[in-house]
């Protein structure tokens, strides 16, 4: 359910964002057109995150299953 809060806001912050910077490209608004390019570069960096802590996790998941498959044949 995180995941997909987290991929629904940087999908929404990645659309403001090029909203904002398309009207600051077309109003000549340079402080506008670069809070938009920020949102979405923010949006894109939070993605890459997530990624990240996702295979995090599974490389975890992975590890405890090895360990616990070793340990098992261990006692025998």
């Amino acid at each position: 359910m995180k995941d997909s809060k987290n991929a629904m806001k940087n999908t929404k912050d990645k659309i403001e964002g090029k909203i904002r910077e398309t009207a600051g490209e077309l109003t000549g608004n340079e402080q506008l057109e670069l809070k938009g390019k920020l949102q979405a570069e923010k949006a894109k960096i939070s993605e890459k995150m997530n990624v990240k802590d996702n295979v995090n996790e599974l490389k975890e998941e992975i590890a405890k299953k090895m360990n616990d498959g070793i340990d098992k044949k261990r006692k025998k």
